[in-house]
């Protein structure tokens, strides 16, 4: 029977464990080496058949603007296949905007891959990557549906392999836009060699997933214009002892280290304290403790 619906379609945020800028694109884009890492901070999205063709998106949260990157990989899916089908598209998000966690882009691709099912396409996993990059450089990554090694302005991805980590993650009540922070003097002091050059060798990628590893070349940028950013970064530092502004949003995260010896009750009494240090940031501010995820929840959804 054909689907009708599609329920509790889940859109995870990501981090980039460090992000470098290597250079610039003669159209004025800067090429990036990251590595994007999935967490378990989602949006959550439901899907409903029309056979109207009309497209719909319905707010649950907070309100979005009224054509956001859902809608629009909505439409431009529906006008590549041609498909005279329609659906209403219900956003409850979670992830915050304007914070480097890549939420939209998420949004959109949880879109692509929930309406490849509902409508039936059986559109490949490459096909949609074909789409991807047309709508930010961000959704090729969570089309790819791994964790990956990220190159050029967000479309060359290479799988790795990331050990399961716990991130604190604080998001103070600021919004950064993208283009003033990659427009900012400070960014030209950032370093522009190559990350790794002979990644994916076997000794780079352990390199490259170190803790402590590279640096965010716009944390600088972000810091300078919003001292909130900086004080979120001092914030984790003095508990974690690291700290690392995620993508070129206001959204900074700690590692909190693993220790194999620790009981499974010291583990839980210590998340249980990392939760309510969190719980306690000034009021707008936003902290959640995240969990890494091996592999996307929609993986499957696209050969």
């Amino acid at each position: 029977m054909p689907l009708r619906a599609l329920y509790d379609v889940p859109a995870p945020a990501k981090l980039n464990l460090f992000l470098h800028v290597v250079g610039r694109r003669e159209d004025g884009y800067h090429l990036l080496q990251s590595v994007f890492v999935l967490v378990d901070w989602c949006d959550t999205l439901h899907f409903e058949l029309r056979q109207d063709g009309q497209l719909y998106r319905h707010d649950l949260g907070p309100a979005l603007p009224e054509v956001d990157l859902a809608l629009r990989a909505a439409r431009l899916l529906q006008q590549r296949s041609g498909t005279s089908l329609g659906a209403d598209i219900s956003v409850l998000k979670r992830v915050p905007w304007g914070a480097g966690m890549g939420g939209g882009s998420s949004d959109a691709a949880s879109v692509l891959l929930a309406l490849n099912r509902l409508w039936s396409l059986g559109w490949s996993r490459a096909q949609l990557l074909e789409l991807a990059p047309q709508l930010g450089a961000d959704v090729p990554f969570f089309v790819g549906g791994c964790n990956a090694f990220v190159e050029g302005i967000g479309e060359r991805l290479t799988p790795v392999q990331v050990p399961k980590q716990r991130f604190a993650v604080i998001r103070p009540p600021v919004e950064l836009p993208t283009k003033d922070i990659f427009s900012s003097p400070l960014l030209a002091g950032a370093k522009t060699g190559a990350t790794v050059a002979l990644f994916p060798a076997d000794d780079a990628s352990q390199t490259i997933l170190q803790p402590g590893f590279g640096r965010n070349d716009l944390q600088a940028a972000a810091e300078d214009r919003a001292p909130e950013v900086a004080q979120a970064a001092r914030w984790l530092r003095n508990r974690y002892g690291n700290s690392r502004m995620t993508g070129s949003g206001s959204a900074v995260f700690a590692r909190i280290e693993k220790c194999d010896t620790i009981a499974v009750s010291a583990e839980a009494i210590s998340s249980k304290n990392d939760a309510s240090a969190l719980a306690s940031l000034p009021s707008g501010w936003l902290g959640k403790l995240c969990h890494s995820l091996d592999r996307h929840p929609l993986e499957s959804w696209a050969g």
